[in-house]
């Protein structure tokens, strides 16, 4: 196979770990005889302090020629102000919307060598498997707003389409058919006209989807359950900004949130791949970074866009087998646990492959 993918190392510790995913797809490309061609393009601070434009015009044009992109990281201290006219996560949220990326599938997986690290009881968390599927392109995070100005009032709106829904709800349905055949759908129905839309909507998808069982489960005591009855759930389905605030809740389960990749799909096989982490600028730069979700994100995208299912195997039975043998960088380390670097880990990952 010959495939494209733009690869957005962003800030922080992002060219570190995206680096390291690129050792591990150059590994890829050699066992399995592959030609992976990626070019290097600019989003988040990097791209306002070169470019003024957090997602530049070059990088929308490079990722409309690439079958995926693959993203490490976005923001920095620097750029923090929630003032400023043009901060880093707007690159994303534009890039988002422009591609069409309307559902994030965030995997959530307790591995047994680690659940040490999680606060909670080890019975809690046996047989945790959890696919969060989060809508992506609409709700409070897209719908009308208006910033305080010099006023003293300011609004966000939780606007959504029965067609944006039922597009999401098709998705979480056909996954949950690929797993344990069960859907629990999140929202604020007994508050919010959106998420009584919301679950009307669901509820009609359901209906093409007999094999599989939905409930619904308000977002607050979905919150209290994922820390309660996490083994209960199977595939998450929620609106953006709750998938948002359970998914990184839910990150906690695995033990780290250098653990976690994610996927965001749209109607074709295109995606955009990053592991859930943020830019973690206090250790960039310094090879402490746990390069874990970054090359899961990969093994995602050689999935979903590139149809190489057998080589995403690969990939993340060499990451399960690498923590089995025990390495460990400072984020999944005991007090008295050897810590390894951001490429000792990699090159184990790569020695596994």
């Amino acid at each position: 196979m010959k495939a494209t993918i733009t690869t957005l190392s962003g800030d922080g510790i992002g060219p570190e770990v995206m680096a390291e995913a690129l050792r591990v797809l150059d590994r890829v490309s050699s066992r399995y005889g592959h030609e992976f061609v990626t070019h290097e393009a600019l989003i988040g601070g990097v791209a306002i302090d070169r470019a003024g434009d957090p997602f530049p015009q070059e990088t929308r044009r490079l990722g409309e020629q690439s079958d995926a992109i693959l993203l490490a990281a976005v923001g920095g201290p620097q750029w923090d102000s929630p003032s400023a006219r043009v901060r880093p996560e707007q690159g994303l949220l534009a890039m988002r919307k422009h591609f069409g990326l309307f559902a994030n599938l965030r995997p959530v997986k307790v591995y047994p060598m680690l659940a040490q690290n999680v606060p909670l009881r080890p019975d809690l968390l046996e047989g945790v498997d959890i696919l969060i599927i989060r809508e992506l392109t609409g709700g409070l995070y897209f719908g009308p707003r208006q910033e305080m100005g010099d006023g003293d009032t300011a609004y966000d709106t939780m606007l959504y389409t029965r067609s944006e829904v039922e597009r999401v709800a098709h998705v979480a349905f056909r996954a949950a058919q690929g797993r344990r055949k069960k859907v629990t759908s999140v929202d604020k129905a007994n508050v919010l006209a959106s998420m009584r839309l919301w679950r009307s909507t669901v509820n009609r998808v359901h209906e093409d989807y007999p094999d599989v069982v939905l409930d619904h489960v308000l977002v607050d005591a979905c919150t209290m359950h994922l820390i309660m009855r996490p083994s209960s759930f199977d595939v998450l389905l929620a609106e953006n900004m709750f998938g948002d605030i359970l998914s990184d809740e839910a990150s906690v389960l695995a033990g780290s949130l250098g653990m976690l990749p994610s996927a965001s799909l749209g109607e074709g096989r295109f995606g955009l791949y990053e592991p859930v982490h943020g830019s973690a600028p206090d250790i960039a730069g310094r090879g402490k970074a746990n390069p874990t979700g970054m090359i899961l994100s990969l093994a995602m995208l050689l999935r979903y866009s590139l149809n190489l299912d057998a080589e995403a195997k690969a990939i993340e039975q060499a990451v399960e087998g690498v923590l089995a043998d025990g390495a460990r960088t400072g984020d999944i380390a005991r007090q008295g646990e050897t810590v390894v670097s951001t490429r000792e880990f990699t090159d184990a990952v790569i020695a596994k492959l």
